[in-house]
């Protein structure tokens, strides 16, 4: 894609932003709850010309709290939910390492999946925001070139008005 063609998108971590984090580990689709207005404003973001992409540590598949068919799983239910709102939902991509267990580059603080999906999807980092609810998340975003906007954790979307 050339560098005209770029497309802005809404990179999003996943527990505690789209679904309710319980304060431990999401580790099956009976505890994966989408929080209130997270659909609504999804779509409104697709709308606006955003596209749509998660970005997850998933440390708990390492520490074997749950498998990767769990994460799939929830991950699969996300995607229906999203696609059946119209939402211009791309990818997820996760990281099932944990720093206590091995270390790696794709790993929030670092930005290695964020690039990955840049490059992958001909995003505008310019014109792209990263939004979490941990300062690693923010910390990623900006080391890929793209702004980050730091919410508490299960803080509802809606207040968001992206510029």
């Amino acid at each position: 894609m050339s560098k005209t063609n770029l497309r802005p998108a809404v990179f999003l971590d996943r527990d505690g932003v789209i679904n309710h984090d319980p304060g431990d580990y999401t580790t099956c689709i009976q505890e994966f709850t989408i929080l209130p207005g997270v659909i609504d404003t999804l779509k409104k973001w697709t709308e606006a010309g955003y596209c749509i992409i998660v970005i997850t540590n998933q440390g708990g598949i390492a520490k074997q709290r749950y498998s990767y068919a769990d994460f799939e799983e929830i991950n699969d239910y996300m995607t229906t939910k999203f696609t059946a709102a119209g939402i211009d939902f791309i990818e997820t991509y996760f990281c099932p390492h944990h720093d206590a267990i091995s270390h790696c580059l794709c790993r929030k603080p670092h930005s290695g999946m964020i690039e990955k999906a840049i490059h992958r999807h001909g995003i505008d980092p310019k014109k792209s925001v990263m939004i979490g609810d941990k300062y690693r998340d923010i910390e990623a975003g900006e080391s890929a070139g793209v702004r980050g906007i730091k919410i508490d954790v299960n803080q509802s979307l809606t207040t968001l008005f992206l510029e």
